[in-house]
């Protein structure tokens, strides 16, 4: 390390220059504060006041290492272990993904048009982090949450962070393209997912900080099949969603037709809905 002494001053600005080589000064200065915070438990004010304050070696050398990460692209979430939705807390690891703002708008969207109803159950396919179906447990106590995903360590996340925010939702092991696997299920009124769908040939237009570090298996499909999910879910729902029920997706906003059309054939009427970037993004069927 570099930095000529352990002063707050010092330290913020030998790291914003190290960080320009990468960042804008905005994105510099948001995420030297929040290694501060975690890394020295700082505020903002004190970090912006107080530039005299020392921080000691240890403290010194974990902002040392979460800005190396940030210029290998490591996202500021998977330093800190941590990431916000919908105002919760959420742990994230490279095991799981990091909740996107436009996840947070098909949360709200639920919890809007289904607050007000009693005794009502839901399954969330592809649960990762399990943001969403806690998120909904949350704000609807009344619901009762099942929540699938393939993999292991996701699920792991996920019970911790039911833990964390203190609700209870049911996870289970399940592979939504084995429909042997669901033999012990049950029947639902609102079905939930945000599964793969970034096709293999828009990996080019994505960051390093993705393509390095969350998980492929979670965020990608082939282009040759590129709504296998969809269908997947679309059969699932043909089976047990319960009379009156719906199904809730996130969505490619390139592929929201073909996407439409999968769930039209299955029998269900569909509604479109745009993101705060006016892009397709959101499917319900009913």
């Amino acid at each position: 390390m570099e930095v000529i002494s352990n002063k707050i001053g010092d330290i913020r600005s030998f790291y914003k220059r190290k960080l320009f080589k990468d960042y804008d000064e905005r994105e510099a200065d948001i995420f030297l504060y929040m290694l501060l915070d975690e890394f020295c438990g700082l505020t903002k004010a004190e970090i912006f006041l107080d530039k005299e304050r020392l921080v000691n070696e240890s403290q010194l050398l974990k902002v040392h290492f979460g800005v190396k990460d940030l210029l290998n692209h490591k996202p500021i979430q998977y330093i800190l272990g941590k990431a916000e939705f919908y105002g919760l807390p959420f742990i994230v690891n490279p095991d799981v993904l990091i909740p996107r703002p436009e996840t947070e708008e098909l949360v709200d969207w639920i919890i809007k048009e289904n607050l007000d109803r009693k005794e009502i159950s839901i399954m969330e396919i592809g649960t990762g982090s399990g943001c969403i179906a806690i998120t909904l447990k949350k704000n609807i106590p009344d619901l009762a949450v099942d929540a699938v995903d393939l993999s292991i360590s996701a699920l792991a996340v996920a019970k911790k962070n039911a833990v964390e925010n203190n609700v209870e939702v049911n996870f289970k092991q399940l592979d939504i393209l084995d429909s042997k696997s669901r033999t012990s299920l049950k029947n639902y009124d609102i079905i939930v997912s945000n599964p793969p769908y970034v096709r293999n040939s828009e990996k080019k237009a994505m960051k390093k900080n993705v393509l390095d570090y969350e998980p492929a298996t979670a965020l990608f499909v082939d282009d040759s099949d590129p709504l296998l999910f969809y269908k997947a879910i679309a059969n699932f729902a043909k089976l047990y969603l319960r009379n009156k029920g719906c199904v809730y997706c996130e969505i490619n906003q390139y592929l929201a037709k073909e996407t439409a059309q999968i769930f039209t054939d299955a029998g269900f009427k569909i509604i479109i809905k745009t993101d705060l970037n006016g892009n397709d993004r959101m499917l319900k069927a009913f």
